[in-house]
């Protein structure tokens, strides 16, 4: 009769441990579940820059140097991109006023920012990810990825997700106007080159090529913008002014 008691009870205490592991592992699966909902921005409807809170950086920074690449060929994915329908710089209004105080600061000492990229939506970023995913669409490899298989790239370097679609992020260069025309400075590598070369914090660059991206990045940070360590050109602007909405206007000439 003990024995038999004893074994009921054992077996009852298993059943009611294997409950409670099913409730924690459930918890836990739903924690999950709400933070990675929470992790998904959601997608603005605003049609427009003006209804998105975006503002075109010239109106702030008429002299700023564009060269919006993913309106033209010259990309890594050897065309323009969709949802880039003009070569404009769109930011939410805080983070184009913060850059605007870094072209103030940088044009005293002599410099210019130049622009790669800034707002991108949500659509391009989609395009982009689709265009990862296309193995056979090489057309560009040995210009911004000679050195790496195209299916490493989703992931480090192609986010399914950007803080650009949030209106926080920009890629920019800085240029050397000390002696009158301006030119590019030596980053070491061209923008985005997908390549550890390209690491901010690269050990195979020069003295120069390293103090270049270091004057960039304390000119960044000074104003609240945050590196990507991989991409030297990458900067976000903290704490994002919408953290948990991206936008998909499209980058038009037009601002309303």
């Amino acid at each position: 009769m003990h024995t038999t008691t004893g074994g009921t009870g054992q077996a009852w205490r298993e059943s009611d441990n294997a409950r409670r592991r099913c409730v924690c592992l459930a918890g836990v699966l739903l924690l999950s579940i709400s933070v990675a909902t929470a992790a998904a921005p959601k997608v603005s409807v605003a049609t427009t820059p003006a209804q998105a809170g975006l503002v075109d950086i010239q109106t702030l920074v008429p002299d700023i140097a564009l060269d919006i690449r993913y309106a033209g060929h010259d990309n890594f994915t050897g065309r323009p991109v969709p949802g880039y329908e003009a070569p404009k710089c769109y930011l939410l209004a805080a983070v184009a006023q913060a850059l605007a105080r870094v072209q103030q600061a940088m044009h005293a000492e002599g410099y210019r920012l130049q622009l790669f990229d800034c707002y991108r939506p949500v659509r391009s970023v989609q395009a982009f990810v689709a265009w990862a995913a296309d193995l056979d669409d090489q057309v560009a490899k040995n210009r911004y990825y000679p050195h790496l298989d195209k299916r490493v790239l989703l992931g480090d370097y192609i986010a399914e997700t950007s803080g650009h679609s949030r209106g926080a992020t920009v890629d920019l260069t800085l240029l050397d106007c000390r002696i009158g025309r301006c030119e590019p400075l030596d980053m070491g590598t061209g923008f985005d080159f997908f390549d550890p070369s390209a690491h901010t914090d690269a050990r195979r660059i020069s003295v120069a090529q390293r103090a270049h991206r270091q004057r960039l990045l304390k000119a960044m940070a000074e104003q609240g913008f945050v590196n990507y360590p991989l991409e030297w050109w990458h900067y976000t602007f903290q704490p994002e002014p919408t953290p948990d909405t991206a936008y998909d206007v499209p980058v038009r000439g037009e601002s309303s």
